[in-house]
């Protein structure tokens, strides 16, 4: 099962890589004053591009809770991370540049950080489903979170608020990850299981919400500003979530800790440094021509 989870795993990471090369291609050439609006929307859902880059993405989310069913929140999160490692070179192909030495090395270091994390720490499966009581319990946590950065997004322009909707993007996917555990789980009792259960109502507005303020973290400000908060909360987010509340376990002991620190720390570094690297690949929208009428002669 492990295997297969991770291979799964690594399929959805490919398949998010287009996605977001793609997507962020089409919301970069948003005008910044469509930010937050409705007319984010409207501008993207007519773009064949950010379409296309929604197909990988939605193709990926399928992958992604195959894998969920197959392994843990703290197996699967994890390997997501190396969509970065595929998005690079996409990026790069599309911008017409070489990888740097420094993406090489990234590349590396998170690449290390992972079978680190994975030997060393052996990931278990806990439950599938967490009780109403510990969701409130986490939710105390993570709900003054969002509304702390989407406040921030509002009230910020630029790169400020491309950041605070990205850290907001990445605190609510994680969210939608455990929820898609929990959801895959309930496919067990047919829809009627699905139908009556509270988790997959709050998983489509978790996961919708998500999508519309990582499309605003897109166009907001820089990717490179927008990318690195996302990528990082989101894994980070639905590890905390596994073992908080789903029992899952990491099975280390004296030392091994130490290692295991190192390699978490290693790899939000990793992660943070591709990301930038990737947003970095993309080219920057065209302008449009100055169309002022030049001035009478005199």
């Amino acid at each position: 099962m492990t295997a297969a989870a991770i291979g799964v795993a690594l399929l959805s990471a490919v398949l998010f890589a287009v996605g977001s090369v793609l997507q962020q291609r089409a919301a970069s050439e948003v005008p910044d004053e469509e930010s937050l609006g409705l007319g984010l929307v409207t501008r993207l859902v007519r773009r064949p591009v950010w379409l296309a880059g929604t197909a990988g993405d939605t193709l990926g989310y399928v992958a992604q809770a195959a894998a969920l069913g197959l392994g843990s929140l703290a197996l699967v999160q994890p390997l997501l991370a190396t969509s970065l490692l595929f998005a690079l070179p996409l990026g790069a192909w599309w911008a017409h540049r070489r990888l740097s030495r420094s993406d090489g090395g990234w590349a590396v270091v998170l690449t290390v950080g992972l079978a680190v994390f994975l030997i060393a720490g052996e990931p278990t499966e806990g439950v599938d489903r967490a009780d109403v009581q510990s969701w409130l319990v986490a939710s105390a946590f993570i709900v003054p979170a969002t509304v702390a950065c989407l406040v921030v997004a509002v009230r910020t322009r630029g790169g400020r608020r491309a950041v605070a909707l990205a850290a907001a993007t990445g605190i609510l996917y994680g969210v939608a990850a455990a929820l898609t555990k929990s959801t895959v789980s309930l496919l067990d009792d047919g829809v009627v299981g699905v139908l009556t259960s509270w988790e997959p109502y709050v998983l489509v507005a978790a996961a919708a919400l998500g999508t519309y303020v990582q499309q605003s973290s897109y166009q907001a400000g820089e990717l490179s500003q927008a990318l690195p908060a996302a990528a990082v909360l989101e894994p980070v987010v639905a590890v905390a979530l596994g073992i908080g509340i789903l029992s899952e376990d990491i099975q280390a002991s004296g030392a091994e800790w130490i290692l295991i620190g190192a390699a978490v720390v290693a790899m939000i570094a990793a992660t943070a440094r591709l990301a930038r690297s990737q947003a970095a690949a993309e080219p920057a929208p065209a302008r449009p021509p100055d169309t002022d009428p030049a001035p009478d002669a005199a």
